[in-house]
């Protein structure tokens, strides 16, 4: 069947599963340890997709048009067998490319079972190579070495790794030069978040962004770059190459640059709830009509609804009153 497309004209191309909320840092711009303290309460396991429900959905998504599956949390690794939901996933029909986010911090613990599995790509959030920048940004004082070396293991296996770092004011973005020379070395793609006002716990305003061009200007002043070609429609990142090596360096420009009008992107938390948007209010609850027995045209027909009649586009519509206004899920629920 040709896909689905929402009011917007946009179809409906990737799906971001969270499998689970819990994580091991407490990154200021995610889950600040202020907020998410020692007694948190985190979803009990029986409010979580199992892997059943999460490979069946997966399969009414690739049949409304999903090519790409991206697993998140919270942190991934922290949900028990994750290699084996990425071997069922790898199974479906229509499934082209599966990714995973990590901290890396347990990396070296499962990424063996992953690339057996079939897992082949890796985002490894990374934010500074300065140890007690990085300590502090993860909130529990986790060096950056540690996450290299697990970085370097995982290469050497054979996963093609791209890093994410938040660039925020005030914070690292002293650390801008140090990381883009260091994955210019080790033939990694390097990929600078502008800070965004995920959620409503980091403290999010304007003046903490540190913009796609101010940081491009630093890069160019330093690097020879030149803009390299998008691969597909609705590719998030705006992506450069650096002449002398071929590495390539990336932007995800929510606050400066939106890419709202080619946002091709569902997202499923990990207690089922559906998100047409990263900046959403609520969600459509999946997991109580799985539990009820649906039939599986009934999950693809509320599914088909929900896009059909999506039209977000909330960072076109970005203000500072809107930022501190709007209630959002969280990042460490929806897994960015």
């Amino acid at each position: 069947m040709n896909a689905i497309v929402d009011k917007l004209g946009r179809p409906i191309r990737d799906l971001r599963i969270s499998v689970t909320d819990r994580c091991n840092f407490r990154c200021t711009y995610c889950m600040p340890k202020e907020i998410f303290g020692d007694d948190y309460a985190f979803l009990p396991k029986d409010q979580l997709l199992s892997f059943e429900e999460i490979e069946q959905f997966a399969k009414i998504f690739a049949k409304l048009g999903v090519k790409k599956l991206r697993i998140t949390g919270g942190e991934p690794l922290m949900r028990q067998d994750i290699a084996k939901l990425i071997e069922r996933l790898l199974k479906i029909e229509g499934i082209e490319d599966i990714g995973l986010t990590t901290n890396a911090v347990l990396l070296r613990q499962h990424a063996q079972a992953l690339y057996d599995a079939g897992l082949r790509r890796l985002n490894i959030s990374l934010d500074a190579l300065d140890p007690e920048v990085f300590g502090a940004i993860n909130g529990r004082g986790v060096k950056p070495d540690f996450i290299l070396k697990n970085i370097a293991y995982a290469q050497q296996i054979g996963f093609e790794i791209k890093v994410n770092m938040v660039v925020e004011k005030g914070v690292n973005e002293q650390e801008i030069i140090p990381m883009a020379t260091y994955f210019k070395e080790q033939g990694i793609m390097l990929r600078f978040i502008e800070f965004m006002d995920v959620g409503n716990d980091n403290g999010w305003s304007f003046k903490k962004v540190v913009t796609k061009n101010e940081i491009y200007h630093q890069l160019k002043e330093m690097f020879d770059i030149e803009p390299a070609e998008q691969h597909y429609y609705g590719e998030v990142a705006k992506r450069y190459r650096y002449k002398d090596n071929g590495v390539e360096v990336g932007f995800i420009t929510s606050v400066s640059e939106s890419f709202c009008s080619t946002c091709t992107r569902a997202r499923l938390s990990s207690d089922g709830k559906l998100f047409t948007c990263l900046f959403a209010s609520d969600g459509f609850d999946l997991k109580t009509l799985i539990r009820s027995e649906k039939t599986e045209e009934e999950l693809f027909d509320a599914i088909q609804g929900v896009w059909e009649n999506r039209a977000d586009r909330y960072s076109d519509e970005r203000t500072e009153q809107t930022a501190k206004n709007r209630k959002k899920i969280g990042m460490s629920y929806i897994g960015g």
